[in-house]
């Protein structure tokens, strides 16, 4: 039990040290971090991010951060720039460049290529005083009173600021660039993120003769017939005119038991859903299911703009595209 509470306090205590510092970082949001936005805003090809060992890891997670929130962004490792991947590099670029010391050795190298191809270069550092930070256009601090390895040794708090201060960049352009959900959506196409934010109910839902249909006039024996026959636990009711008049669910169909309706002489339109919910082609599944949430459905009729029902969208069509 004291190996537990040791275990426990210890993992409390680097996320206290490390929520601390990240909440320092709210002080460097300042004119050379809006200076940083602008670069990168008018930066006419790619956001080219470096770092080494710990700060390499971050820097490939912040350039994916670029990539996917509207600023193409790839991570090009130093070390191996000096060997032909600095030719990926063009003058339309700008380097964003990752070292907590500030003397990177394999970054420091490629800066005299930086400039001579006068490529703006921001880099953020823990140290203001650093090579890299007087080479740099813009220097924004991510220095840390602590780390949270007791030895004060691994990098943890630092790079933790290092990948906040990542996000802040990144979040700031994409709210700059007037990004949207779906634009999003574009760099997402997979997944349950690509599905809630693409997927139209167009693609999924139930047309032509998969439609249940009745008559106004029909038997309520009809109605369960066709209800039974297109497994989506409800039908339409059409009038005279193919425009829909109503629905009979399941529901009803207890409703009607329950009063006992005879099944032979029971006319459906008696005992129908009269105004049903319903929904226009061209809305996302993920509309479609909030709702079906709202309003406590399984079922959504889609109509045309004569009112023809040109569509059922059931609760299991959304749940087998994913979209949950």
């Amino acid at each position: 039990m004291q190996d537990i509470e040791k275990l426990c306090a210890l993992g409390r205590a680097v996320i206290v040290t490390e929520a601390k510092m990240i909440a320092a970082l709210e002080n460097r949001i300042d004119l050379k971090f809006a200076k940083a936005c602008h670069y990168l805003l008018e930066c006419e090809g790619r956001i080219i991010v470096m770092g080494m060992g710990k700060s390499g890891h971050i820097g490939k997670k912040i350039a994916a951060t670029f990539a996917s929130t509207g600023s193409p962004a790839f991570f090009v490792h130093p070390g191996e720039a000096k060997h032909g991947d600095f030719g990926m590099i063009t003058r339309k670029d700008v380097i964003l460049a990752l070292s907590n010391s500030g003397e990177t050795e394999e970054i420091l190298s490629i800066i005299p290529f930086i400039k001579r191809l006068d490529i703006p270069l921001i880099t953020i550092t823990g140290k203001e005083n650093s090579t890299l930070a007087n080479a740099a256009n813009i220097n924004i601090d991510i220095s840390v009173e602590k780390e949270a390895c007791p030895l004060g040794l691994a990098p943890t708090s630092s790079t933790t600021a290092t990948l906040v201060m990542g996000d802040a960049l990144a979040i700031s352009l994409l709210d700059k660039r007037g990004f949207t959900a779906e634009d999003f959506a574009l760099s997402h196409p997979g997944g349950t993120l690509g599905r809630r934010l693409l997927l139209k109910i167009d693609e999924i839902m139930h047309i032509g003769n998969a439609i249940p249909k009745v008559d106004f006039n029909a038997l309520l024996k009809t109605a369960l017939m066709e209800i039974t026959q297109k497994k989506l636990g409800m039908t339409t009711v059409i009038d005279a005119n193919n425009q829909l008049a109503g629905i009979f669910t399941d529901g009803d169909v207890r409703r009607a038991f329950d009063n006992n309706a005879d099944i032979h002489k029971t006319i459906v339109h008696e005992i129908m859903t009269i105004n049903p919910k319903v929904v226009r082609k061209g809305i996302l599944a993920a509309e479609a299911l909030r709702i079906m949430e709202t309003h406590k459905i399984t079922a959504l009729v889609v109509t045309n703009e004569d009112s023809h029902p040109v569509g059922i969208i059931h609760l299991h069509d959304i749940l087998r595209a994913g979209v949950i």
